[in-house]
C-alpha cells in the first residue's frame, strides 16, 4: 500500500481524501479549486500596483538567526528547512523579496488555511463599520438556529475572540475530533454547528477552534444577505486592489468554509498584510488612499487587557507564543522589535505583520504534519529578522541599513529550494 501511495504521488493522483497529506500536498495546495469544489472571489477590473524597491544592501535571506534549539543559521536555510512555497517580503508598502517554489508562481493561489479566519474578521469589521453588525450581542439575535444550541448566549464578540463555552476538538490528525467531523459533514457546516454543546460558561477562556469562525462568518452571511465570497470580493479584495481572483471552499450545499477555505496569490495575501499594517488603509491606482474598514478594529485588537493575556497564558497557545494574545481572529505575540501581528494556518501559512518595522513577511509553506512548533519558532525569528534588516534597528533599536531589495533574489523565476535557500 505505501508503495502504491508512492506511485500515486508521483503520478500527481490528487484527491479529496490525499490533498493534505505529505506529499501530495506540495502540489494539492496549488491546486485546491481542482481538487474540491470552490466559490470565486472576485478581484477588481484594475489592480493595484505593488511598487517594487529599489536595490539595497541588506539581503533578508542572508541575515543570521538563532533558532530555537540555540544553533546559528540564517533566513535563507529556515525557509528551505521549513517547506517554503512561496515567499513574499514588503517594506514600506514595496516589494523586497519573493520567491516560488517549482509548483507556483505569482498568479497561482494557494490555500491558506486558517489564515482566512483574519479576513473573514476584516468582513465583519466592514459590516460593523456599516451598521450592520454589533458585535455587543448574543449570536442567536442574527441565527436564532443557534438558540438551543452550545451557543445560545454568548455574543459575536465573544466567538470572534474564541471564548465561547462550546465543546470542540481542533485535532486535525484524528478523524473523530469536532474540527475533521465538521469538514466532513455530509449535512454542511450550519446544521452541524447547531448540533454543538456547551462544555463551560461563555468568556471565561480562551481556546482556539475552528467552528467559533463558521460562527462568525454565518453571522456575517445572515446581516448582510450575502455569501461569504461576495462579501470578501466587496468588503477585501476589490478595495485593496488584488491583483487576482481568490476562491473560498464549500461544503456540499455550497457555504463557505470560514475557518480555513480560502486560496489566494502570494502577492495578494501580502497586499492583505499591508493594509492590516496601514490601519485598515488602502492605495488605490491613482494614490488616493480609502478607508477599507476603520481602524478602530485593528487598535481595539491589538490592544491587549490583562484578561486577554490571561485567558491566553493559561491556553495551549501561551506555550507556543508566550506573552501573546488573540483578538479578533487575529493572533499577536511580542517580536524582537516590538508586538507582531500574525495570521496563521496550518502546514505553516503565515502573515507576519511588524509596525515598528514596517514590513510584511508572508509564507506559504506544506509542513508535512499540520502544526510543527519548531518550524514556527524558527520563521518567526527569522521573520523578526528580516524585518529588522530591513528596517535598520538592531535589538538595541540603533540603525543599521538603509531598506533595499534582496539581492540576487529571484522575483519571478523559479529557483531550487536547496540551493537558493541553503546557499543564504
Amino acid at each position: 500500500m505505501a508503495q502504491g501511495c508512492e506511485e500515486s504521488a508521483r503520478d500527481g493522483a490528487l484527491t479529496a481524501y490525499n490533498w493534505r497529506l505529505p506529499p501530495y500536498n506540495r502540489r494539492a495546495f496549488w491546486r485546491v479549486k481542482d481538487i474540491l469544489p470552490t466559490t470565486r472571489v472576485t478581484a477588481p477590473a484594475t489592480a493595484t500596483p505593488l511598487p517594487t524597491a529599489g536595490d539595497g544592501v541588506a539581503d533578508p535571506l542572508a541575515q543570521r538567526v538563532v533558532r530555537i534549539d540555540g544553533t546559528e543559521s540564517t533566513v535563507g536555510r529556515i525557509l528551505a528547512d521549513t517547506y517554503t512555497d512561496a515567499l513574499v517580503v514588503l517594506h514600506d508598502g514595496a516589494l523586497v523579496a519573493e520567491w516560488y517554489c517549482a509548483e507556483g508562481t505569482h498568479a497561482r493561489t494557494h490555500a491558506l488555511m486558517s489564515v482566512t479566519k483574519s479576513v473573514v474578521s476584516c468582513v465583519a469589521a466592514a459590516l460593523s463599520d456599516r451598521g450592520l453588525l454589533d458585535t455587543s450581542i448574543p449570536v442567536s439575535a442574527y441565527i436564532p438556529e443557534l438558540a438551543s444550541s452550545g451557543y445560545g448566549g454568548a455574543t459575536v464578540s465573544q466567538v470572534l475572540d474564541m471564548r465561547s463555552g462550546v465543546r470542540f476538538g481542533e485535532d486535525y490528525t484524528d478523524l473523530k475530533s469536532e474540527v475533521r467531523q465538521l469538514a466532513l459533514s455530509e449535512a454542511g457546516i450550519y446544521p452541524y454547528l447547531t448540533g454543538l454543546q456547551a462544555e463551560a460558561p461563555h468568556g471565561q477562556r480562551f481556546l482556539y477552534r475552528s467552528a467559533e469562525t463558521d460562527v462568525a462568518g454565518w453571522v456575517c452571511e445572515r446581516v448582510s444577505g450575502l455569501p461569504m465570497a461576495e462579501l470578501m470580493s466587496r468588503f477585501i479584495w476589490q478595495p485593496m486592489g488584488a491583483g487576482f481572483d481568490a476562491e473560498i471552499l464549500t461544503d456540499p450545499q455550497g457555504t463557505a468554509y470560514h475557518d480555513g477555505g480560502l486560496c489566494a496569490t502570494a502577492r495578494d495575501v501580502a497586499r492583505f498584510g499591508q493594509l492590516l499594517l496601514d490601519g485598515g488603509t488602502a492605495v488605490d491606482g491613482a494614490g488616493e488612499v480609502r478607508t477599507v474598514f476603520g481602524p478602530g478594529w485593528l487598535r481595539d485588537s491589538s490592544t491587549a487587557d490583562a484578561t486577554s493575556r490571561a485567558l491566553f497564558a493559561d491556553s495551549p497557545a501561551g506555550t507556543s507564543l508566550p506573552g501573546g494574545w488573540y483578538r479578533n481572529q487575529f493572533w499577536f505575540r511580542p517580536g524582537r522589535f516590538g508586538d507582531v501581528l500574525l495570521c496563521l494556518g496550518i502546514h505553516g501559512q503565515m502573515v507576519h505583520v511588524s509596525r515598528r518595522t514596517r514590513t510584511v513577511c508572508v509564507k506559504f509553506s506544506t509542513w508535512p504534519e499540520p502544526q510543527n512548533p519548531r518550524f514556527l519558532q524558527d520563521t518567526l525569528r527569522a521573520f523578526d529578522n528580516i524585518g529588522g534588516a530591513l528596517s535598520g534597528h538592531d535589538q538595541a533599536g540603533e540603525h543599521r541599513w538603509p531598506p533595499g531589495i534582496a539581492s540576487g533574489l529571484e522575483r519571478h523565476g523559479v529557483v531550487d529550494r536547496s540551493t537558493r535557500f541553503r546557499d543564504a
